[in-house]
């Protein structure tokens, strides 16, 4: 016989977790901006579900920073600081050095090795076409792959949570960047070292790529509009 409790308890993970998806994705493209609120019901009917599983993922967002609950007000968006960003930056750069070293270290499929020049072809088609917003889904594409092909995946865990808060500023500081040939040229050449299977010369790229991004980060920060 089919245990109807199990399914039941499965169908509200699912939901659950399509839920989390959704009001994630609401949040780091700034659709859901810094310091929106919502209540509960409100998610649920933009949604279509009831309010267990918006309840579950509310509790998950908050839990991984990316919102706050109020009794009697829902939920309420985070609001990044400059303080935010660098510490997010600071921790993401030593989780994806770590991810280039361990994928540079072993030989990779040559699957996966088509899926990361894939990422680096949409950057570069991107860029070519002007569009600042295809290119910056195409770089998010590029470092979610360096992360879940590391094959840790504790460090897959913590850096995914990083790298999803980390886009949601790379969405803000879009307008403000300078055009970004750097980081294609710089990942390409990550790739070709993972390629080569030369860890050393995979992370030195990768830093030195980060160590830029951080000069530029420092410069964007002064002109736009966040608290401290």
């Amino acid at each position: 016989m089919m245990d109807v409790r199990a399914t039941a308890g499965a169908e509200r993970r699912s939901l659950a977790e399509e839920a989390y998806a959704a009001i994630k994705a609401e949040i780091v493209t700034s659709r859901l901006p810094p310091g929106a609120q919502r209540l509960e019901e409100e998610l649920a009917a933009q949604l279509g579900m009831s309010r267990t599983p918006v309840r579950e993922a509310l509790i998950r967002l908050e839990r991984e920073g990316f919102l706050e609950l109020v009794p009697r007000r829902g939920a309420r968006i985070r609001t990044l600081t400059k303080r935010d960003v660098r510490e997010i930056t600071e921790v993401l750069n030593c989780l994806e050095s770590q991810a280039a070293e361990r994928l540079a270290s072993r030989k990779l499929p040559a699957a996966d090795m088509a899926r990361l020049e894939h990422a680096i072809a949409g950057m570069d088609v991107a860029l070519a076409a002007e569009d600042m917003d295809a290119w910056a889904e195409a770089d998010y594409a590029f470092h979610r792959l360096l992360i879940e092909l590391c094959g840790n995946r504790h460090l897959e865990e913590v850096a995914m949570n990083f790298l999803e808060k980390a886009h949601r500023f790379r969405l803000l500081t879009m307008p403000y960047r300078t055009r970004p040939v750097y980081s294609n040229v710089n990942h390409a050449a990550v790739v070709e070292a993972i390629r080569r299977a030369d860890a050393q010369t995979a992370v030195e790229i990768h830093r030195a790529h980060k160590r830029r991004w951080a000069r530029e980060l420092a410069e964007i920060l002064e002109r736009i509009d966040l608290p401290e």
